[in-house]
């Protein structure tokens, strides 16, 4: 919902960028042809795709899944992370966007590193447990349709092995979620979320106010 990390006030958003944002020119060329597109607030912060980059790398991590591809920022960033024998398990249903992110994959030549499957994720992911995939990833980023949230969670926890990670996008939601007066679908599936996941003894939590908020979730 925010393409920036809306908690920073102006002047020092401004100051942030220029000296911890480092961003590739191909990934500024890919949010620049987004911000043309009507649903260009679903695409993430540089920072953000920086931070889960960092976190890939310092994991080691080879097997990965995006659940939620849009035009490809945050899989060209997890990608780009990745060694050369990594593979991103990338979940999404639209030809339309996903058209987009290949092109800047294949011009990133991380193309070969992502296997992109355009089909509803909850789908994708039970086979990849009918597969016999329980405990065969290392890390997983959740920024899909927000009801579905805890759909992806149960999956992706079965999927990754312990000490694996858990990034969920959109969890300050611009602040909404602090707000009683906002009861939209998504708003309320994100505060319950929040809840659950706030909870839950099977994982180490760590919500980051960078961005939209960035839940992160380290499987016990």
């Amino acid at each position: 919902m925010s393409r920036a990390s809306f908690l920073l006030p102006e002047r020092l958003a401004e100051y942030y960028a220029g000296v911890a944002v480092r961003e590739p020119p191909l990934f500024a060329e890919l949010r620049r042809e987004t911000a043309k597109l009507p649903q260009a607030v679903m695409q993430i912060a540089p920072e953000q795709g920086q931070l889960m980059a960092i976190l890939v790398r310092l994991m080691g991590a080879k097997r990965c899944i995006e659940v939620g591809v849009f035009t490809g920022y945050s899989s060209l960033a997890v990608a780009s992370a990745l060694p050369d024998d990594g593979e991103l398990l990338a979940c999404d249903v639209s030809e339309e966007w996903c058209a987009i992110a290949r092109r800047y994959w294949q011009k990133a030549g991380v193309d070969r590193k992502i296997r992109l499957v355009l089909a509803p994720a909850v789908q994708t992911l039970d086979r990849e447990l009918a597969a016999g995939k329980a405990g065969a990833y290392d890390f997983a980023f959740i920024d899909a349709d927000k009801p579905a949230y805890p759909d992806y969670l149960e999956r992706c926890l079965k999927l990754l092995r312990p000490g694996g990670l858990i990034a969920v996008d959109n969890t300050l939601w611009s602040g909404r979620v602090a707000d009683p007066a906002e009861r939209d679908k998504d708003t309320e599936a994100l505060r319950a979320f929040n809840t659950r996941v706030s909870r839950d003894e099977r994982v180490d939590l760590c919500l980051v106010p960078i961005a939209d908020g960035l839940t992160l979730l380290r499987k016990r």
